[in-house]
């Protein structure tokens, strides 16, 4: 028996917020949340969730773009779809927001296909080979107003209080400035929980170098995007003279640009963002090319349940680097900074105590979406009022 299920619907919302509470790191400040979530629709009714990270509006308009390739086509067949879509895209769009529209759809096309057999994505991926998840926290940004250092040693001692047996902060203000809220933050939340450092590509080689060498005695577990992304130089420079393990891989896209990130020994552990860098299923790929190099995979996760799940998923099927402690837990990116979007419109069922996630076993991602919420936080600049209409059609 042959399973056609067709494509019939592709909708793109756009979803906004305005935060409470503005926080800002070394490039930017964040006053608003904007995400492109898409629900593919099959014949049957069978409807799939996908995220795509990136600037929203972008996105899709990409999503758009790939609309009349995909439309009438087996939802099942996502290789083939993935590969028409990043074909109609090599030529203009080998990185960027177009591989993000094609994460988002593919990412969609993985939850269906959970829901037609009735199993989660970590299955159909191949297995479930962790069933137990240790994320680390990821906040610990800057914001305005009182004293700073006050704030992030309280948040930081708020995750640790929750069980997190690791969180990231942020750093790229300034050599000196970076050391002082580094030096606090450890010894708030002393040597039994791990700390990780970002700097979201602030700082020059020599400049990263020099970070480097004066939070080594802090032990530090990894020096995430010290440098440009486009700086390989740099970053295997810097990873040859420091005794901290570098991270890097939120702004590459496909196994191309991990490719380039293996081959020229710029990290130790990479961290591919599987609602950009080309959904599941290209995210599988870069897995195994990393395997090959012997490295760590962590995916970066930022945005809604929907791409949290699909982080999961793919982590439960990892295999276990060869030089990882047996008695270490694979880890991911759980963002912890202020997201309504994700808590109210997204739904899940993951299980989070004591710093450890445990598998969801639910059909595909196990997310849904709160059609109420979904309609709260349209993007009243990208729809109108017939695509209010359409959202519960």
């Amino acid at each position: 028996m042959t399973l056609d299920m067709k494509i019939t619907k592709i909708e793109p919302f756009v979803i906004t917020h305005k935060l409470d509470t503005p926080f800002y790191f070394s490039q930017w400040e964040y006053d608003t949340r904007k995400i492109c979530i898409v629900r593919i629709t099959l014949e049957d009714g069978t409807y799939g969730w996908g995220e795509g990270y990136g600037p929203a509006n972008v996105i899709k308009s990409g999503i758009d773009f790939f609309k009349p390739f995909v439309m009438g086509k087996n939802a099942l067949e996502h290789e083939v779809l993935w590969q028409e879509m990043y074909r109609r895209s090599m030529d203009y769009a080998r990185s960027g927001s177009l591989q993000a529209a094609i994460s988002a759809i593919d990412v969609a096309l993985w939850d269906i296909k959970g829901k037609i057999f009735n199993q989660p994505v970590s299955v159909m991926l191949g297995g479930v080979k962790n069933h137990v998840i240790e994320p680390y926290a990821t906040g610990l940004y800057f914001t305005r107003g009182g004293n700073l250092l006050e704030k992030l040693v309280e948040e930081a001692l708020l995750y640790k209080s929750q069980g997190f047996k690791a969180t990231k902060m942020k750093v790229g203000l300034g050599i000196t400035e970076d050391v002082k809220y580094v030096a606090a933050i450890r010894e708030a939340i002393g040597g039994d929980m791990k700390l990780m450092i970002d700097s979201n590509h602030a700082y020059s080689y020599k400049e990263a170098i020099e970070l480097a060498k004066k939070v080594e005695k802090y032990d530090i577990s990894w020096f995430e995007e010290p440098v440009s992304p486009e700086d390989y130089d740099g970053y295997r420079r810097l990873r040859e003279n420091t005794l901290i393990p570098i991270a890097g891989g939120e702004c590459e896209y496909l196994k191309f640009g991990f490719k380039r990130l293996l081959e020229n020994d710029c990290i130790d552990i990479a961290q591919p963002d599987i609602c950009a860098a080309g959904g599941l299923t290209e995210a599988k790929r870069i897995a195994v090319l990393a395997q090959a190099y012997n490295k760590d995979v962590v995916p970066h996760t930022w945005g809604t349940w929907i791409a949290i799940s699909a982080a999961v998923h793919f982590v439960a099927n990892l295999d276990q680097n060869p030089g990882r402690m047996y008695n270490e837990l694979p880890t991911m990116e759980l963002d912890r900074t202020e997201n309504a979007l994700r808590d109210e419109v997204t739904q899940h069922q993951i299980i989070i105590e004591q710093g450890q996630l445990q598998v969801p076993q639910l059909p595909g991602l196990g997310v849904e979406v709160d059609i109420d919420a979904l309609e709260k936080y349209l993007d009243k600049e990208t729809h109108n009022d017939e695509t209010r209409l359409k959202i519960r059609s």
